[in-house]
């Protein structure tokens, strides 16, 4: 009788217990569920606002919905039932599309506008010529000592760089000094092309064989060479415009889908998700221009993206906020990638189990979580009050962001090298390798996704920080665009938050302050996205 009762007290209290957990899961669901909610209506709140697609005549959505939306979302849920894989490639070759055209806004900004091409050529040439001489010394490692190569090569960059005074001339300032001077797009050819189509080829290569990947590099450079003479008829921009489209988007692309088309062939149809997205796109555009309907008064278009700040609402742009933020975020990687890598490293691989390092490790958590603001103070008392530097620079302000994410940067960077199996570096030294050539060839090659995952979302928590640039005296608005590291420097979140503080008429609240919010996310989003493709590659390849 007794055990009898154990027994039903014991199914009854199951009972009780998977019940409990199912509408635990169930609240859980619900709750995650109203927090994407509430989000998706405040994005679609401010994207109305500032794109204002009522605005637009009703035969103006009837072509879209036609010509774009219907084929799209028919073909989607065809694949979705039929081929899923393939819809996977065709959103990721949509997400690269639009991820790459934003980063070529981005690079152009800088040859444009901060960057002479001729400047970065030489420059370029400059850091090649100890390069190949490095490579060379590294055959030749058995005759020569560590010592003498890492003496000869130093010497190398520095005199390439910098030269002797009075003795040598750098090679940059040679090539800047050349009596004859190529056209920009063409050193943006033999750079930027180059730099594009080596990579091309040897994914081609990696397919098939060398020749291919020849071939395919080749042909990557010649459709960068030909951009300058087809973009400026063609989509009406510049001759370096067309040089960085090509090699930033084009190349790229082209190479992703024709290289997912060759290895998985039952995903190919997926390349009708684009094709019919951008062939929709313009066939919309040019019925709608031939039929005469008027689009929306949207507020996020080219004088708003080009444009910069003003009085007006009308006149008001974005444009020296946005190539603030970019010039922020070089300044921050360049500071915060090596340090915090290298940080991550020692830690882990070289650090002792110690107190002092179990304390620099709790401090290290501590600082993730320090609010903004007060990395802001640092900045200013450190690099305005104490080095001297002028408040507000491009420099003092990548300074303090890079110190603002430097804890988030050293945290992921362990938890991808962590991550990695102890029995790779157990069969590293097992086959005589040193601790260097074990970090360098096991350790690094196989964390670096994780690594470069936790950077961009530090990266993306930078840019979309406001207090840290009050802190330091940076601008709310800027009239010009920001130059040199010692130039005066705003960001796009700055910029919105003076329109709705500074400038709070209706017209800069109700139009310009959604058309600023949904530029900054879109970038936010699209840094975010970059983040979960490199995560989800890292975890198929594990």
């Amino acid at each position: 009788m007794a055990t009898q009762d154990r027994s039903s007290y014991a199914e009854g209290f199951g009972q009780v217990s998977r019940t409990v957990g199912t509408v635990f899961r169930y609240l859980l669901l619900a709750s995650t569920l109203f927090g994407i909610a509430v989000l998706a209506i405040l994005l679609v709140y401010v994207a109305n606002d500032a794109v204002q697609p009522l605005t637009a005549d009703p035969g103006w959505h009837l072509t879209f919905f036609l010509t774009l939306v219907l084929p799209t979302l028919a073909t989607a849920g065809y694949l979705a039932a039929t081929n899923l894989e393939a819809l996977k490639f065709g959103s990721m070759t949509i997400g690269l599309i639009v991820v790459s055209l934003l980063f070529s806004g981005g690079v152009a900004i800088i040859f444009i506008e901060v960057l002479a091409p001729l400047v970065w050529f030489a420059y370029v040439l400059a850091f090649a010529v100890p390069t190949v001489l490095m490579i060379a010394l590294q055959r030749r490692s058995r005759q020569l000592s560590f010592l003498t190569r890492f003496v000869v090569v130093a010497l190398a960059f520095y005199t390439s760089l910098f030269g002797l005074p009075g003795v040598v001339p750098s090679v940059a300032a040679l090539v800047q000094s050349a009596p004859f001077v190529p056209l920009d797009w063409v050193l943006l050819t033999l750079t930027l092309g180059l730099f594009a189509s080596a990579p091309t080829a040897s994914y081609a290569a990696g397919i098939r064989d060398r020749r291919t990947g020849l071939g395919v590099g080749v042909l990557a450079l010649a459709a960068v060479a030909a951009s300058p003479f087809i973009g400026p008829p063609v989509f009406g921009i510049g001759t370096v415009p067309s040089v960085i489209l090509a090699s930033v988007t084009v190349v790229p692309t082209v190479a992703f889908v024709g290289g997912t088309a060759v290895t998985r062939e039952h995903a190919r149809i997926g390349i009708l998700v684009p094709l019919l997205i951008v062939g929709g796109a313009l066939a919309g555009e040019v019925l709608v221009d031939t039929l005469g309907y008027a689009g929306p008064q949207s507020w996020v278009d080219w004088q708003f993206l080009t444009s910069d700040h003003s009085g007006t609402a009308e006149d008001a742009g974005l444009y020296p906020a946005i190539a603030g933020s970019i010039l922020l975020m070089v300044t921050v990687a360049a500071l915060s990638f090596p340090v915090g890598v290298g940080a991550a490293l020692y830690l882990e691989e070289y650090a002792p189990d110690n107190r002092i390092t179990r304390f620099i490790d709790v401090n290290i958590s501590n600082l993730a979580g320090v609010p903004s603001v007060v990395y802001g103070l640092l900045g200013l008392g450190l690099f305005v009050t104490q080095l001297g530097r002028p408040s507000g620079t491009i420099f003092v302000g990548g300074a303090t962001l890079a110190l603002l994410i430097l804890p988030i940067v050293i945290i992921s960077s362990r938890e991808a090298i962590r991550s990695v199996p102890d029995e790779m570096r157990q069969a590293s030294y097992g086959m005589g390798a040193t601790k260097w050539q074990t970090v360098k060839n096991v350790i690094l090659p196989r964390a670096f996704p994780g690594i470069l995952t936790g950077t961009i979302l530090a990266l993306g928590r930078a840019i979309g920080e406001t207090a840290p640039l009050i802190m330091i005296g940076a601008p709310n608005v800027l009239f010009s665009f920001p130059s040199e590291l010692s130039s005066k420097v705003s960001a796009m979140p700055l910029q919105v938050y003076s329109w709705a503080s500074y400038f709070a008429t209706d017209a800069f609240y109700e139009k310009a302050v959604p058309a600023g919010v949904v530029i900054l996310v879109t970038v936010l989003l699209a840094m975010n996205s970059i983040a979960i493709v490199l995560r989800n590659r890292y975890e198929q390849e594990t």
